[in-house]
């Protein structure tokens, strides 16, 4: 039990990380990494060189979308095309690459989600603080958006690890957790995934609301994200007995 809260306090972010989160109005932690890498005069290394076109590719990414050639692109960089084809091959490789860096994953996750030694509300209460500190970023939302407009192979691939490694698991425990058996089959399993759905969305659009709308959200998120989980354990239960029943 005590190594468990020990992960769960290691996922919860501390309350420094929240107040600094890009989430508030605190400066954009890429736009701080891109000043560092820009000293007047300094000879960059290859890697260093690599890491600005990266970091301005993700600002530029979220700002104006996928769309442009790459000669605009590298224009919009500072950077010459050539230059930019010595670290990419081309805009795809890229694309791939801000991909990477910007949603990343954290193995924990699934780990908690999965500690039945801790109580199911607290579980996701702390899996989805952490992940919403992860995912309400200007950077991430606005790339995700502009991604599901031009780019559908990009959202694919992380709503794919989303079901499996998110999704379903939370199903499951919150089954196990109310003495619940099973869907009963692959269309009531769906329907157990839209209920998920509703949950996740509805954290997912606080970034909407903030990166894309430009509309106030409250600053306590973490406040926030407990009510909703709350509202939706409510609630989850007797839709999912409905799919155990085949109703």
């Amino acid at each position: 039990m005590m190594s468990s809260l020990m992960t769960l306090r290691s996922i919860m972010p501390t309350s420094k990380a929240m107040k600094t989160s890009p989430r508030t109005a605190a400066p954009n932690d890429v736009a701080a990494e891109t000043e560092s890498l820009e000293t007047p005069g300094k000879r960059l290394t290859p890697q260093a060189r690599e890491k600005q076109i990266v970091i301005k590719a993700i600002q530029h990414f979220a700002t104006h979308g996928f769309s442009g050639s790459t000669r605009e692109l590298a224009r919009q960089l500072g950077v010459t095309q050539p230059l930019l084809y010595r670290y990419f091959p081309n805009k795809e490789a890229l694309i791939d690459r801000v991909y990477d860096e910007v949603y990343q994953w954290d193995s924990r996750w699934e780990e908690l989600i999965k500690d039945r030694s801790i109580e199911l509300k607290p579980r996701l209460v702390s899996f989805y603080t952490s992940y919403a500190s992860v995912i309400l970023r200007r950077e991430w939302i606005r790339i995700f958006i502009f991604a599901g407009l031009t780019r559908e192979g990009i959202n694919n691939k992380y709503l794919a690890k989303l079901r499996e490694r998110v999704f379903l698991p939370v199903i499951d425990e919150i089954r196990h957790s109310h003495g619940l058996p099973p869907a009963n089959d692959a269309a009531n399993r769906e329907t157990d995934l839209e209920l998920i759905w509703s949950l996740h969305a509805s954290i997912f659009y606080i970034g909407v609301r903030k990166w894309i709308y430009d509309l106030p959200i409250t600053d306590d998120i973490d406040g926030l994200i407990e009510r909703l989980i709350d509202s939706f354990l409510y609630g989850s239960p007797h839709a999912l007995q409905d799919t155990s029943d085949g109703s």
